[in-house]
């Protein structure tokens, strides 16, 4: 079926929307830097991964898969530099639009993974999505060719949050397919239990690939504006309602989500995964400027540290994210 028909109208203009608004965030965050002159596909060959559901079908190497039967993609040195995922939250909670961000918490992980997705391949990187709710609903393998920005974001446009989560046992089913080294973006209100969050994730971790947790939040759940008799309805189960005064639950709820925030923060610490609070309320270019500036400094430290930074460079193990840094500022040389 032609894409023509899979994708409507409505759809195709939301699709366009959602490309200008990335392309304006990430010439925003780059403003004043050079690209970088990285051009073309080397072919000089580095390793072999497994294949993953969406691999182009020419990169299979067929004489290993008959020595093997397994199937295995060959890349190539310029393929190897950056591979990342980009995980976004499906559940029914990120259904959540306060009045004064505007926008739902959905809405807003997309914005943000169509934004991460157009810098990767700005810098001809590869990006991949996958979106999750009781597993996975949709999954497409990381490329850098061009096209497969538009086939990211007319996924992202079509996908609808909507039910309970389960996104501790969707990172585990991530993780149990063998998505190979990376980086590896989860884009979640992360409204789960925080210790088995973390740990899913660091069966990725385990397998090579770094961590970032986009935590997204509606400033309504922040600071709890409510005062009066208010109506709270479930959106992961809709049948769960309650009345309340909530001017007699603020605190107690303010007190609950800060022993939350705090268990979440330690337990990605615990296992080296970097966490990213934000609001839909704050600005994009912002969010993503303020995240690089911070990699930025680790760079800078690592090149400070001597034994430790050529340690890590001998066995080109500096981190994925530490190479778009490196990239985006060139032009300050």
């Amino acid at each position: 079926m032609p894409q023509s028909k899979l994708i409507s109208a409505v759809e195709r203009e939301q699709i366009a929307q959602l490309q200008l608004l990335a392309l304006g965030v990430v010439e925003g965050v780059t403003a004043g830097r050079h690209r970088s002159l990285r051009r073309g596909a080397s072919v000089e060959f580095k390793e072999h991964r497994q294949y993953v559901k969406g691999d182009e079908i020419r990169s299979i190497d067929w004489k290993l898969f008959g020595k093997t039967d397994r199937l295995y993609i060959r890349q190539y040195e310029d393929e190897t530099n950056l591979r990342a995922w980009l995980l976004v939250d499906q559940s029914g909670s990120m259904k959540y639009a306060g009045r004064r961000a505007g926008l739902s918490k959905h809405t807003y992980a997309m914005r943000l993974a169509a934004c991460l997705a157009t810098l990767l391949l700005s810098q001809q990187d590869a990006a991949g999505l996958a979106l999750l709710n009781e597993g996975i609903e949709r999954l497409l393998a990381p490329r850098s060719n061009p096209s497969h920005l538009q086939a990211l974001f007319a996924a992202l446009v079509q996908s609808k949050p909507h039910g309970p989560a389960q996104l501790v046992s969707s990172i585990e089913e991530i993780a149990g397919r063998g998505i190979g080294k990376g980086l590896v973006f989860l884009i979640s209100d992360c409204f789960t239990t925080p210790t088995k969050l973390a740990t899913a994730l660091s069966l990725l971790r385990h397998g090579g690939s770094e961590i970032v947790i986009f935590q997204v939040l509606d400033p309504d759940e922040c600071d709890f504006p409510f005062r009066s008799l208010t109506e709270f309805r479930s959106l992961e189960i809709p049948q769960q309602l309650r009345s309340m005064d909530s001017s007699k639950v603020r605190q107690a709820y303010l007190n609950r989500l800060s022993a939350f925030q705090r268990e979440l923060s330690e337990a990605s610490a615990r296992e080296k995964i970097e966490l990213v609070t934000c609001r839909t309320d704050q600005n994009l270019v912002e969010v993503l400027a303020k995240f690089l500036q911070s990699r930025g400094r680790q760079v800078n430290h690592l090149a400070n540290s001597g034994g430790e930074a050529r340690n890590l460079d001998a066995n080109r193990r500096i981190t994925t994210m530490q190479r778009i840094w490196r990239r985006v500022t060139r032009s300050r040389r």
